[in-house]
């Protein structure tokens, strides 16, 4: 089955490309890996942004973290043409903006995690950081940023 095909059975779409907020690039290559920079949850009018847990909840925030994966994916076609030529998501980075006192950061970034493992099976299991941060760009619940290995 294609990562298409994968993705369809899922119930779930690619967003457009997102248009970076600052001076970078949504991508580097460096020979067959990907460094994809810090992806937002925010697809169109949709937004998640706030702090965990005061202002977002676990549960939104894992699912800002998994349309994060979605728009980072999107990149990841946009560069190479086909999801098919993954070879392994080598490793995730996540941050929370979350408060102080908050300590759920593997659960939030597991919401990307998983998914990788749904769409990917063995190819999305990764390698793996989850940390809370007092703030994040526009105020963004979580930021998502991975490296992935692509066939040559």
């Amino acid at each position: 089955m294609s990562v298409q095909d994968q993705l369809t059975a899922l119930g779930l779409t690619l967003p457009a490309v997102p248009t970076p907020v600052a001076a970078y690039v949504n991508c580097v290559r460096s020979g067959n890996l990907l460094f994809l920079s810090g992806g937002l949850p925010i697809d169109g009018e949709k937004k998640v942004i706030g702090k965990v847990p005061t202002d977002v909840s676990i549960d939104e925030a894992k699912e800002g973290a998994r349309m994060i994966i979605l728009n980072r994916l999107a990149v990841i076609q946009d560069e190479v043409g086909s999801l098919d030529k993954v070879k392994q998501i080598v490793a995730l980075n996540g941050f929370v903006n979350s408060e102080a006192d908050f300590y759920g950061h593997p659960q939030v970034i597991n919401g990307a995690s998983e998914l990788l493992v749904e769409i990917f099976g063995d190819k999305g299991r990764h390698s793996r950081t989850a940390l809370g941060a007092a703030s994040l760009p526009l105020n963004v619940a979580v930021e998502i940023n991975l490296i992935v290995e692509i066939e040559a």
